[in-house]
């Protein structure tokens, strides 16, 4: 049942500067800051960015891979995976040098071995895959 405030009691709760609680039924609650939540996918692509990343209990991908999978031109994804990396809605896995370059590989956040959007077992089979790819 929402509060006066309108928000309901059981899904958040916030100390009034912008960042609170986000809680799961049976899982521990995870600090959210959410002003940088909103700003940080105030863009269509980085919630695109976002939902790519959490398919099949979450994937490991480059900017390179992401580009391909959604069209776009790679500056466009480099872009917007380095403001969610900044956010840390991404982090970094690892680094793989390519061509002179560094091609660079994210994941979603992982909070005490399971996913931010509840897998894990799936989450360490994809980071094996992406690693025996190399």
């Amino acid at each position: 049942m929402p509060t006066q405030n309108g928000h309901s009691p059981s899904h958040s709760s916030s100390n009034g500067n912008g960042t609170g609680f986000a809680q799961q039924t049976g899982q521990k609650a995870i600090p959210v800051d959410w002003e940088n939540l909103a700003r940080a996918t105030a863009h269509p692509l980085r919630v695109s960015i976002l939902e790519i990343l959490g398919i099949d209990g979450g994937r490991v991908l480059s900017p390179s891979d992401l580009s391909r999978e959604l069209q776009i031109p790679l500056s466009n994804t480099n872009y917007h995976v380095t403001e969610l990396a900044k956010a840390n809605l991404i982090e970094l896995v690892r680094e793989r040098p390519v061509r002179g370059a560094t091609e660079h590989f994210y994941r979603l956040p992982v909070s005490n071995g399971v996913r931010a959007n509840g897998a894990g077992r799936g989450a360490a089979q994809e980071s094996r895959r992406a690693t025996a790819m190399v």
